[in-house]
Formats: C-alpha cells, structure tokens, sequence
C-alpha cells in the first residue's frame, strides 16, 4: 500500500489530540496561605490543591521540606474538601547564617500520589528566640506514585501543557518541510528541472501555513501562562520576522511573469529565507532574557516536565504533523503541475 504514510500521518495527528486533551493532569498544589512563618512557630497551613480527591483518600500525609535530609512531618491534617485541606506544622529552631529559607511542601495519598510546591512557605529567624523547638524527621517514609496515566502537573501552565503537542510539533514539522523545500530549490538551480521549483513551492505553502498555526498556539499558551497574547518577548518577535521574510518569498514570486526568471529568483531567494531561521529562530533568542522556555537563560522543558507520558504523545505529533505536511505539500505539488499542464495545452 503506497500511501501507507499518509493513513500514519492522519491516524498520529488524531491520536495526538484526543490523547493529548483526554490524559488527565497529575494533581498539584494550586495555592498555600500563609506564605511566611518564623523557625519555632506551630503554623496552620492552608492548602488548595488542583485535581485531588483528599475527601476519597485515607492515607493522608504532608511534609514541610528544607533538603533531602530534613523534614517536617504534619501534626494534623483537616479536610474541607477534595481539593481543600489545613495541615498543622510545629518548626524546629534551625540554626542557620542565612536570615531566611524556602520549605517544600509535599503533599502525599494513596489516590492521588504526591505532589510538590517547591518554595512553598518562607521561613524567617525570630527576634526572640524561644528556648524549646521541635525536632527534625530524616525519613518520608512511603510516598505513592499516582494511579493510571497521568501528564505532569506544573503551577503557571496548569492545562496549557498540553499545548505542547501542538504549539511545538508544528514548528518541528514546519522546519522540516522548509529544509527539504530548500533542497529542492537547490536541485532546481542545478537541473533547471520545473518539477523541483513546484516541490518547493508546495512545502514552503504547507510550511509557513503550520509556521502561522504556530504562532496562534503560542499567543494563545502565552495568553494564559505570561498574561498577554503578544508581549513582544525576542522569541516571538524573531518568530514573527521569520514568518515575514517567508511571506516575502510569495510576493517575489508574484512579482515577474517570466516563469524561469520566476523560479530562478524565487530558489535562490528560498535558499537564503531558510538560512535566516538559524539566527532567528536558535541564535539570537539565547542571547537575550526570554519568557520563552529554552532561550535566555530560560531552561527548556525537561526531566519531569517532559516525562515519559507526555513523550509518548509528544514524539507521535511531531511524526503525524510532519507526514501530513507532507501529504498537504504532495496535493499542493500535484495542483500545481495540473495548473502547469493545462497552460501548456
């Protein structure tokens, strides 16, 4: 069956979206009040949490962590609700030269697994010391891991995480149908065959149309994770002048009637736009401060925010947009040879 690889490029871009909307999120801790607290307090905290099931669970624990060797169990806990809860903490006196330190909270039941909020509370020496402090655990004893499937839960893109296997398998499959487009300008140059210049134009069209998808994705995930659809951070302004440098090429190939002059033009001219991505798109954005995960001093996504539930969704999308591209350039490409006969004749 020849066309075997556009049936996977269809069925992968389908499994990406219902995969990648339904797979729940891990639950998470949404908020902690009150933030700041003195060594030696009794604090009661107040917990709200994202896609828990505290009133279903019957091993409720909680922990206050300074580092891997120190730890404050809970003294109670008191549940309001499946995502809401209060639990009591008695600090040790910590001797320490830093005036302050940030505490993990752990969060732990047999349902939900554990869930962490890194710098949770901020700890403070007290003017007054008193003379007795409670004292450090060096064990969490058994925590659980969550039940079933689940993508990693991560505070400011909460939902939007799933963008990712959208936003960026469309820029990897736009890259990809740009650098072939580019061979075949190439391989138009030297053979001044007109089949190759077509090639190039129908990947270029499939390419900048998942290029202009991919910006909407994005001002959309950063509509939600930075508070604006366009904050004109350096990767979407490099983004934009790359999207514009190759909308530049259809105006150049508009602009002469001669069709070899056309797609001579238009491949060397195709050659250079696909250069300008380099620093556009991977130099100049590391060289400057960006929201943008990856790019100054930013770190992209990895570890657990990339784990293996989300690769088995992400690494298919990438596959799947980029075979219907291609499918989508293969139509283009056999348009525009009709579109070259029909003159002909």
């Amino acid at each position: 069956m020849k066309h075997w690889w556009k049936i996977l490029g269809a069925v992968l871009v389908l499994y990406a979206l219902i995969a990648g909307l339904l797979i729940p999120l891990k639950p998470g801790i949404l908020e902690v009040a009150p933030e700041r607290t003195q060594w030696g307090n009794t604090i009661s905290l107040q917990i709200k949490a994202y896609n828990s099931h505290f009133q279903e669970a019957k091993e409720l624990k909680a922990w206050l962590k300074l580092d891997s060797t120190h730890f404050v169990p809970t003294s109670h806990i008191k549940v309001l609700s499946n995502t809401r809860l209060t639990a009591d903490f008695r600090l040790p006196i910590h001797q320490m030269e830093e005036q302050s330190k940030e505490l993990t909270l752990i969060l732990d039941n047999e349902i939900d697994g554990y869930s962490l909020l890194p710098g949770a509370i901020q700890v403070t020496l007290s003017d007054s010391t008193i003379s007795r402090g409670f004292l450090w655990s060096n064990d969490l004893g058994r925590i659980h891991e969550p039940q079933g499937l689940t993508f990693p839960y991560r505070n400011i893109l909460y939902e939007t995480i799933r963008n990712l296997f959208y936003h960026v398998p469309l820029w990897f499959a736009m890259l990809i149908l740009l650098f072939i487009s580019m061979i075949y300008s190439g391989l138009y140059l030297k053979s001044m065959n007109t089949k190759y210049d077509h090639a190039a134009l129908a990947l270029t069209q499939i390419g900048i149309l998942y290029g202009i998808l991919g910006l909407i994705t994005g001002a959309i995930w950063a509509r939600w994770t930075w508070g604006d659809w366009w904050s004109f951070d350096v990767k979407q302004n490099m983004s934009a002048i790359a999207m514009l440098i190759y909308l530049a090429y259809f105006v150049l190939r508009s602009s002469f009637e001669d069709d070899e002059v056309k797609a001579r033009v238009s491949s060397v001219y195709n050659i250079f736009a696909f250069t300008t991505l380099i620093p556009l798109l991977f130099v100049i954005p590391r060289l400057y401060d960006s929201l943008h995960p990856g790019n100054g001093g930013n770190p992209g996504l990895g570890g657990e925010d990339l784990d293996n539930t989300m690769r088995m969704v992400f690494y298919p999308a990438i596959i799947g947009f980029t075979l219907l591209g291609a499918w989508l350039a293969n139509l283009a490409y056999r348009y525009l040879r009709l579109e070259e006969k029909h003159l002909e004749e």
